[in-house]
């Protein structure tokens, strides 16, 4: 039997609705029958899918994925898009594996990587996020997750200004992406394998479609700003989110070549004011579930619903990774 189970620390909400939800897998499953997984995701799709919409963020344990091959199976079992790493803006440094499976970011152990909606920084976004743990660390490692809808009605009790600058105004985002990948930044990804351009004339093409305005550092680093994106989005069922990546860049965008700070400004390009940042970072933390890896874990993500994270950690740590179009 595969059936929902409880997870220490699950957050309810007044609706009803429990966050992350989690399936465990019985022993006629477990360890050893992908097919017969595989099969249960075919079977209950669609009222997966329709949990996720609803609840944010889905763990499976014990569902017998013990490489990035079977979790490739599994993933194709839901029958969802495939979203490229290679066609995606995505700043950080990822290796695939399969066509469908990707290494998560590869910034070294110590390195925060902050709450953020994937690639709510660019002007395309995947809708869904799939993780497996293919080897728990040693200690630390979680993966933070917070509910954006719940943030933003807490924001607009807390900052209702900074609420309704970033309705009306929009975000921009500025950064100074590396010839070269760069795999001591979680923002390290070259502009040559993000723009997918072997030529600055081939990048400055991509970054004119896009909306971007941009400018050549001596070092052959490329500094763009993005054109003005949503910081708040509604949801096909009406609810609306704080869907941005402004906890992250302001918090985690530090390298040889970015300031956290400088990243972020209103659309108009007026300065986003640190104290509302602070107010926004707090309550994200406050509404964080960090998902307590198990080597073998799967996670479904909605990305317009759900942000996510990544703690540091000591040991060996390997969490996979696949997007949704």
């Amino acid at each position: 039997m595969i059936e929902q189970n409880e997870l220490p620390g699950q957050q309810e909400y007044e609706q009803g609705d429990v966050f992350p939800l989690l399936y465990l897998a019985g022993s006629e499953v477990a360890g050893s029958d992908l097919q017969r997984a595989c099969a249960w995701v075919e079977t209950n799709r669609e009222e997966l899918a329709a949990q996720l919409n609803a609840c944010g963020a889905i763990l499976l344990r014990d569902f017998g994925i013990n490489n990035d091959h079977d979790f490739d199976q599994l993933i194709r079992a839901f029958a969802w898009p495939n979203f490229t790493y290679a066609d995606s803006l995505s700043n950080a440094v990822r290796r695939n594996r399969t066509e469908r499976v990707f290494t998560a970011n590869e910034a070294p152990a110590d390195v925060s990587i902050f709450l953020h909606h994937e690639m709510a920084q660019t002007p395309v976004y995947p809708s869904r996020l799939l993780f497996y743990c293919e080897q728990a660390a040693d200690s630390g490692g979680t993966t933070p997750i917070c509910r954006s809808d719940i943030l933003l009605d807490r924001l607009r009790q807390k900052a209702p200004n900074f609420v309704a600058m970033c309705l009306t105004k929009g975000v921009r985002y500025s950064q100074t992406m590396p010839l070269h990948d760069d795999l001591g930044s979680g923002q390290g990804r070259s502009w040559v394998s993000t723009l997918s351009a072997q030529a600055q004339a081939d990048a400055e093409a991509k970054l004119t479609k896009l909306g971007y305005t941009w400018s050549w550092q001596a070092d052959q680093s490329l500094s763009v700003t993005t054109p003005v994106l949503p910081a708040i989005r509604e949801l096909a069922d009406g609810r609306s989110v704080f869907f941005n990546q402004l906890i992250a860049a302001f918090r985690g965008w530090k390298d040889a070549r970015n300031s956290g700070e400088k990243s972020i400004s209103f659309g108009d390009g007026t300065a986003i004011e640190h104290t509302d940042m602070a107010v926004a970072i707090e309550l994200a933390d406050e509404l964080s579930f960090d998902i307590p890896w198990k080597t073998g874990d799967v996670a479904l993500v909605d990305n317009f619903l759900v942000m996510h994270g990544r703690r540091p950690f000591q040991g060996t740590r390997k969490v996979l990774a696949s997007l949704v179009g």
